[in-house]
């Protein structure tokens, strides 16, 4: 199913350099959002944890799964085992502050993809490029605003200080990785 959903995508060499940049960045978020359910998976022992990051885990190897298949390797970041590395630890720490820290965490970080993607729809909106493109960073913006929104659900403390901090922490790791990896 994603190798026909690859074939209707442009070749990535046809591609204009600051899409091949954004692809790659994105490709280094769906690796750390794989590995950041892995690392909860591993270091949860709440079985409500372990079944959230399970269902969300699927949908986010399925991201991967398509970049894998359509990025060239020179398309993809070199720094593949960072993004896991720094998804894993991520993940672990949440898992190990407990289910609530879990979905703050998952929250503060889909709401930076969301963003991201949203900025990269709008740039292929507004140039009129690839809307073949565009239409798989909607579906998996969809999938990503869900995630989002399901761990709000499921947040129950109200927000204090810590909480506003890991989320700034969150924030400015994604950002100094998307930027990092958008070149490397």
């Amino acid at each position: 199913m994603t190798e026909n959903r690859v074939a209707a995508l442009p070749s990535m060499a046809s591609l204009p350099r600051w899409l091949r940049g954004e692809l790659r960045s994105d490709h280094a978020g769906e690796t750390g959002a794989v590995w950041l359910y892995l690392g909860m998976i591993r270091c949860s022992r709440d079985p409500e944890v372990i079944d959230f990051a399970s269902s969300h885990l699927e949908t986010e190897r399925e991201h991967l799964h398509l970049f894998d298949a359509w990025l060239e390797p020179e398309d993809k970041s070199l720094l593949i085992p960072v993004w896991r590395l720094a998804g894993w630890i991520l993940g672990a720490i949440a898992a190990i502050g407990g289910r609530n820290m879990t979905y703050v965490t998952v929250s503060a970080v889909e709401k930076f993809v969301v963003g991201h993607y949203e900025d990269q729809i709008k740039a292929l909106e507004a140039s009129r490029l690839h809307p073949e493109v565009s239409a798989v960073l909607k579906r998996f913006n969809a999938d990503e605003t869900a995630h989002q929104r399901e761990a709000d659900k499921r947040v129950w403390r109200e927000e204090n200080s810590a909480t506003r901090v890991w989320q700034a922490l969150i924030a400015s790791g994604s950002t100094l990785a998307v930027m990092t990896a958008r070149r490397f």
